[in-house]
């Protein structure tokens, strides 16, 4: 897969190369890396086949649904309770974690093996995230009409400055005028807000483990674009990398994919193996986003790690 900087060559206008790089920036790493193009384009690809659908009632919507089957399967929920150890899971055949590399030693590392445990070790994160959320009193005023009308809106420029301002965070420097995801999902969906009132939300890239506060930097990116933007706001929460990892210590460092998904980790995740999802204890599994296809809104990982237990425990399941 070529770098994304050769493919954006191959569109002949600033707007498409601007539009290509908008989408491929989910790759989370500088443009130059080989088999970045990858994530932009299944994404575009995606896009092109159904969109990018959300959820009514907002994500929550979707983990309920998914709980509802699996409890009418008989199956069984438990929340609030934080797992420090394996020794406080109950007995079973099967236990498919769906953590990080770092979170898998402190909770298994007594059962995994030191050469293994070597190995995930050496798993690398990429950069992290500075998150808003916002109460806004109308919709984003955009002056470009399609933005106005999407979901989901890519803010950055130009190809070359996406690209300079991916390339810098990377290298640990903060960028000025970064790329930056937003999503309205309130024009669509109006269960997200009261009558009249709108949500969004927005995140842009940084050096990974950043406290740097980016709330100023991303909503200038976004006034710059739609003037008066920052009267519609009513309140706003911040995340920064860390409160990220707090809120769910599988964000390391801000890192929401998962790890790195450069060449050397794009199919060796969490470590190079026939069988990623498998560790070498018995009935200890991995299903994160740390293992292929990486990061990412799909399921596939969880997906590929069930049909290797079902193989494991059963024979070939189709």
């Amino acid at each position: 897969m070529p770098p994304i900087s050769w493919t954006a060559n191959r569109f002949k206008t600033k707007q498409a190369r601007g539009l290509w790089a908008g989408v491929a920036a989910h790759a989370v790493q500088p443009f130059n890396n080989i088999a970045s193009s990858a994530i932009g384009l299944v994404m575009t690809s995606a896009a092109h086949i159904g969109g990018w659908p959300i959820v009514e009632g907002g994500s929550q919507s979707l983990a309920n649904a998914l709980a509802s089957y699996f409890i009418s399967l008989g199956g069984k929920i438990q929340t609030s309770q934080f797992v420090k150890s394996i020794d406080e899971l109950p007995s079973s055949k099967a236990v498919l974690f769906d953590v990080g590399p770092r979170q898998l030693i402190s909770i298994a590392g007594n059962k995994l093996g030191t050469s293994y445990i070597s190995r995930l070790k050496k798993f690398k994160y990429g950069m992290g995230v500075f998150k808003i959320d916002w109460a806004l009193n109308e919709p984003i005023p955009f002056t470009n009409k399609h933005a106005s009308g999407a979901g989901t809106v890519h803010l950055g420029n130009t190809f070359e400055d996406i690209s300079y301002s991916e390339k810098i965070t990377s290298e640990g420097r903060h960028s000025d005028k970064p790329y930056v995801l937003l999503s309205q999902p309130s024009l669509f969906d109006k269960t997200r807000a009261p009558e009249g009132k709108h949500t969004a939300w927005a995140y842009c890239h940084v050096p990974n483990g950043s406290q740097v506060d980016m709330t100023d930097i991303i909503e200038n990116q976004v006034e710059s674009v739609a003037p008066g933007f920052k009267d519609t706001i009513l309140k706003r929460s911040t995340f920064n990398t860390m409160q990220m990892q707090e809120y769910n210590p599988n964000y390391v460092g801000g890192d929401v994919v998962g790890g790195l998904q450069n060449l050397a980790q794009l199919y060796s995740r969490p470590v190079l193996s026939l069988s990623p999802y498998r560790t070498p204890a018995k009935g200890i599994y991995l299903c994160s986003a740390s293992t292929p296809p990486g990061g990412g809104v799909h399921g596939l990982c969880g997906y590929y790690a069930a049909k290797q237990v079902l193989k494991d425990l059963f024979g070939n399941v189709h």
